[in-house]
């Protein structure tokens, strides 16, 4: 018999296959911006990533949000401080952590209205926080908007996706409540085979 992985050995897995998305995807779409030199909008996955990563482990979404950050200023050749504020500002977006905690992540997860609200928190607070870190360090005051004008595609990607994510078995899940559920049924199964 085949010995089954210990929560933390899946949760380190599962953190990994997250990571590697995020990371990978915002090197795709800025590679593939490179093809429209200056557009005014910008696409990030990492809010919609980091707010699944949330759903699913918690604060350990704060990898995701930084990692994010990361691979855009390495693929931009962004400067040393660019790398403060969206490695750094990114993880405002954890903030988004108190709205499971308010309303239950379960009526979250269900409810399709709530689950939009949630992601688009996460990305607006993500943008939040590249606004304040670049003005904490030493940036205009008038460019804030800026940050939150140039990902208005990203709001639009994070709401079609959560609300896409949402409705797949175990992705946009709590993972322990996921594992109990699954093991349960596993377990209705064998039941009712050794009954027939």
């Amino acid at each position: 018999m085949e010995r089954q992985r210990t929560v933390g050995e899946y949760r380190a897995i599962d953190l990994l296959i997250f990571s590697l998305m995020v990371f990978f995807g915002e090197m795709a779409i800025i590679m593939g911006a490179r093809l429209f030199p200056g557009e005014l909008y910008v696409l990030s996955v990492t809010p919609v990533v980091t707010a699944i990563v949330m759903m699913r482990w918690g604060p350990w979404a704060a990898i995701h949000a930084a990692l994010g950050g990361l691979a855009l200023c390495i693929g931009t050749g962004a400067a040393a401080q660019q790398y403060a504020v969206y490695c750094g500002g990114n993880l405002l977006g954890l903030g988004a952590l108190a709205l499971l905690k308010l309303q239950g992540k379960e009526n979250i997860r269900q409810d399709a209205f709530r689950t939009v609200v949630f992601g688009l928190a996460t990305a607006l607070l993500m943008q939040l926080g590249r606004a304040l870190a670049s003005v904490a360090l030493g940036g205009p005051a008038e460019a804030m908007f800026e940050f939150f004008r140039a990902d208005v595609l990203t709001l639009l990607f994070t709401a079609v996706v959560i609300a896409i994510v949402r409705r797949l078995d175990g992705v946009f899940e709590d993972q322990i409540n996921y594992l109990l559920r699954i093991s349960k049924e596993r377990e209705e199964e064998r039941e009712n085979s050794d009954e027939g």
